[in-house]
């Protein structure tokens, strides 16, 4: 980890406006020295002269103004290149069969019958890229730990999985398997990088754009956190997150830069693939992507090397003695260079060389052909393997590499820089012959043209192979690869629980206090307690857990070397190198994305991390759903706290804040396990199960299960009641239990409600009794969304075994001797409840929050919405009067007698109350 010297400082530099100058001889003298330089030199050697004391200035260590770009050359000089350690004429062979295995299996994969299709340009243009990494520079997990965490591109898995074929990691049955999981299971390889789908195979899930480079900071940061905290030895690791150019345009990609650059991540390397097209075209045809991404990596703090062109450049600009060469390929828009790609060397000639006689003159002894061949350096093995070092060498800031290739590269003239490039899936014959002859492999023609391409392999013992082997074993493993050494961990007993269930007494706490309570007793605990990872998007005083600063403050790697505002009062913020909170901002993208690396930690370190993340409930899933999609594929764990929960509960802050309907979000994904409790001892419960199931052994031996908990709370303070005698544990976290059976009554109802909705149930039953003569069991639905996914479990079970006796949903059996009808009441749209609907024995009918949240009391929306108590009590006599048990005009009269009509009669209700 550098050291605190090695990094920007606050002030990076700038001109010193308001600093009197005390030598102004010595400054004329400087100032003289420059306009000699340009009269007598030209303005071309004066910038570069300028350039130099710049670069001397920062070897110095004086501040001077950050250049934004620089020309559009390598960053690393020739003469600055290390010596290249390996063979490069075997990693030749080697790659050019890994390139011909990629592109073969993506084609036979569209064979007919079959026609899955893949990708097999990206690959191809960044398969240098790869594969100086694999011989040089990605470590296994052999020693024991984590190794490197690379975030391979996701479209480039073809190349991966290629290489591994050559590894004997894979074998042909499974290459022709590919995006074929289930038809050809066990052999079937995911289409992109999907930790869930291979688990034994691949580590991050990425081919949802932009959310690998953000995956890729947090996962670098996750790593200094967890060394910093004692947890794991983490200093050996390096993330790598290979991107794309085109990629770059999602927010995600960097928006989160400066993080990296504030924090120091030099244990960070963005390799982004610059082959100047994105899917159908170019990425910047009339400007320059390298160019504008040096300004934006530059601006935020990042140090930057650009790969720009391969050794054959190298003797064209030791001889461009008057910058018209470099000042070419500055103008050269990125569309232009993308034809170049496609044309002769002639045509080059013409329109490159052509339009000024000293450019003709650099290439006047050149052939055609060596025109045409002269490269981009993200071909270049040599040049490649100068960046890497580079970056692993540099201290201080993360690293991006800008590497310009051509997509499609080798494939040949039909595929080579074509806008069509990413859609085209499938070699011809002549495509076929042309690639073999371009990668020298030894394939008869006989065995091109008759049926499908065959894959390549030189033979086990052939120097190749083993070359690869080799380095391998010298790097540590083999690489991707997805290893979980976590041993399940010794969970706490009952005691941590135990305030939360003698409930609150005479107190009125909100649901978020109740689980912040009972998260500040286990964080004590001596066994798990460490392993905790609070993470809140800049609102940890909002959700009650200000609590936490004292004792566990806030991780950050500089410190604190200020005094704090609040210094004075108990409840101080404080920063900490050791700090176990993470405190990002107001971001819940990078929230959710350190949530998923402590939640793969397990996998990642060998290290369990419990993390838990509370948040806005409306910024969670609507916000970052594809994250949440991306923890499911990553296996991740852990705790996701809906704070705040509710379409009419935080009704001050209005439409964007009111949610209603996350929970049908949250049911969209199959590693979510949803609930929305209402009391603290039902909190209890879920979280112990919650730990036990992710952290615990399971019942086949592995140490956990691959799901994350949702849990819903709300800030509207209630009284909660201690843990009832004969507490239906089962029934908490199946989803449904009864919590207090109707008294006396000529007409019996049961009504259905969670979380906040729960005291207008307990209300309106009481009102019921009194005032209507009905008796009304109240039931609190912990999970619609648990309810609904075990009934669709029996239905599946008992759809394919109708031998069997057949199966009965849980919410079913709970139901199954409830007198008369059913009403569901949730602060949810009515369709979370309705998920359960037709598993309900009897009349089933529900009550939500459907439509925009406003701001306004409580009270006021929820009798907008109808769910308020009185509201309750209507919907009961309505669904009894349906079933010809009251008369009807008892509707009317209990309208008027509420003033349900009327928003503004309602009692405004509680008020306040943020945890």
């Amino acid at each position: 980890m550098a050291s605190g010297s090695d990094r920007n400082p606050i002030i990076i530099g700038g001109l010193p406006s308001q600093v009197p100058d005390f030598d102004p001889e010595e400054t004329q003298e400087w100032l003289d020295s420059l306009d000699a330089a340009v009269d007598e030199r030209g303005r071309e050697r004066a910038r570069y002269l300028m350039l130099r004391l710049i670069e001397r200035a920062r070897e110095r260590r004086v501040a001077v103004p950050e250049m934004r770009s620089t020309d559009y050359v390598n960053t690393i000089a020739t003469k600055d290149e290390p010596f290249f350690p390996g063979n490069e004429e075997i990693e030749r062979k080697v790659l050019n069969a890994t390139r011909w295995n990629a592109a073969v299996m993506v084609s036979r994969a569209q064979r007919p019958g079959i026609g899955v299709g893949g990708h097999i340009a990206t690959f191809a243009s960044s398969a240098s890229l790869y594969d100086v990494g694999f011989n040089h520079f990605f470590r296994g997990k052999d020693e024991g730990d984590g190794g490197d965490q690379v975030f391979f591109q996701g479209h480039a898995s073809p190349g991966i999985y290629a290489r591994a074929y050559l590894l004997d990691r894979l074998s042909e049955a499974q290459l022709d398997a590919f995006r074929q999981e289930k038809s050809k299971a066990p052999n079937g390889l995911s289409s992109y990088p999907h930790p869930r789908l291979m688990p034994d195979f691949w580590e991050f899930p990425t081919v949802s754009m932009g959310l690998g480079p953000l995956g890729a900071i947090y996962q670098a940061r996750m790593n200094r956190y967890m060394e910093a905290r004692g947890i794991a030895d983490t200093s050996k690791s390096h993330v790598w997150a290979f991107l794309g150019d085109g990629e770059m345009d999602e927010p995600e990609s960097l928006g989160q830069l400066s993080i990296a650059a504030r924090e120091g991540l030099d244990n960070l390397t963005f390799v982004v693939n610059c082959n100047l097209q994105r899917l159908d075209g170019p990425v910047r045809g009339n400007g320059k992507i390298m160019q504008e991404l040096e300004s934006q990596f530059r601006g935020a703090g990042w140090n930057v090397i650009k790969l720009v062109w391969d050794r054959s450049w190298d003797p064209l600009l030791a001889q461009d003695r008057d910058g018209i060469l470099v000042n070419k390929l500055n103008t050269t828009p990125d569309g232009q260079f993308q034809t170049y790609a496609t044309e002769t060397g002639a045509y080059i000639r013409q329109h490159f060389f052509g339009d000024d006689h000293r450019l003709r003159a650099m290439v006047e002894n050149m052939t055609d052909d060596q025109i045409l061949h002269l490269g981009r350096g993200g071909h270049d093995h040599r040049k490649i393997y100068a960046a890497y070092a580079a970056a692993k060498a540099h201290k201080g800031q993360p690293t991006v590499i800008l590497a310009q290739t051509v997509k499609g590269w080798t494939l040949g003239p039909n595929f080579e820089g074509r806008n069509a490039t990413h859609q085209m899936k499938k070699l011809t014959v002549e495509d076929l012959k042309r690639f073999r002859d371009r990668l020298h492999l030894p394939i008869p023609d006989k065995d091109l043209e008759d049926g499908l391409p065959p894959y390549y392999h030189p033979g086990e013992k052939s120097e190749e192979i083993q070359y690869m082997h080799d380095r391998r074993k010298g790097l540590g493993g083999y690489v991707p690869t997805r290893v979980v050494r976590a041993k399940p961990l010794a969970l706490p007993g009952d005691k941590a629980y135990a305030t939360a269930k003698k409930g609150s007494g005479a107190q009125k706490i909100a649901t978020t206090m109740a689980f912040v309570r009972i998260l500040k007793d286990l964080m004590r605990d001596k066994e798990i307690g460490k392993r905790f990872v609070p993470i809140a998007p800049d609102e940890y005083r909002t959700f009650g857990m200000d609590a936490f600063f004292p004792s566990a403050k806030i991780y950050n790697p500089l410190g604190q070397s200020y005094e704090s505002v609040d210094r004075e009062l108990l409840l101080a913020y404080k920063e900490s190198p050791t700090g176990q909170m993470l405190h990002d901002g107001i971001t819940e993208a990078g929230c959710t994305a350190s949530l998923i690396a402590a939640g793969s930690a397990y996998a990642t370190h060998g290290e369990p991390l419990i993390p838990v993340y509370v948040f806005y409930s409306m910024f969670g899933f609507q916000r970052t759903g594809d994250q949440f999609w991306q923890m499911a594929d990553q296996l991740s764990r852990g705790f996701v706290l809906g704070a705040t929960a509710g379409r009419t509960t935080l009704t001050g802050e209005g439409l964007q804040h009111a949610d209603g309907h996350s929970h049908l979000l949250a049911s969209t994904n199959p590693a979510c396990v949803a609930y929305d409790p209402a009391y603290g001892y039902e909190i209890a419960h879920i979280v112990k199960d919650g730990l036990r199931r992710m952290y615990g052994e399971t019942a086949d031996g592995r140490p956990g299960e691959d799901v994350f908990y949702y849990l819903t709370v709300y800030n509207e303070p209630i009284v909660h009641p201690a843990e009832p005698e004969n507490v239906d544990v089962e029934g908490i976290l199946k989803g449904l239990h009864r919590i207090k059976p109707g008294g006396k009554g000529e007409h019996s109802a049961q009504i259905l409600a969670s979380g906040v909705a729960v005291p207008w149930a307990l209300e309106a039953q009481q009102i019921l009794a009194d005032e209507w003569n009905v008796k009304a069991d109240v039931w609190s639905a912990t999970s619609w969304n648990e309810l609904r996914r075990e009934a669709v479990e029996v239905e599946e079970h008992n759809l394919l075994h109708p031998e069997e006796e057949q199966r009965v949903p849980y919410v079913t059996q709970k139901l199954q001797g409830a007198e008369g009808p059913t009403l569901a009441v949730s602060d949810w749209m009515r369709a979370v409840p309705d998920q359960i609907a037709r598993w309900v024995p009897g009349t089933y009918q529900s009550l939500g929050a459907d439509g925009f949240g406003f701001a306004d009391t409580r009270g006021a929306a929820r009798r907008f919405f109808h769910i308020d108590t009185q509201s309750i009590v209507l919907g009961v006599l309505t669904e009894l009067a349906k079933e010809g048990k009251v008369d009807r005009s008892l509707l009317k009269q209990a309208i008027d007698r509420y003033q349900l009509l009327d928003v503004a009669a309602a009692d405004a209700g509680e008020a306040g109350g943020d945890a």
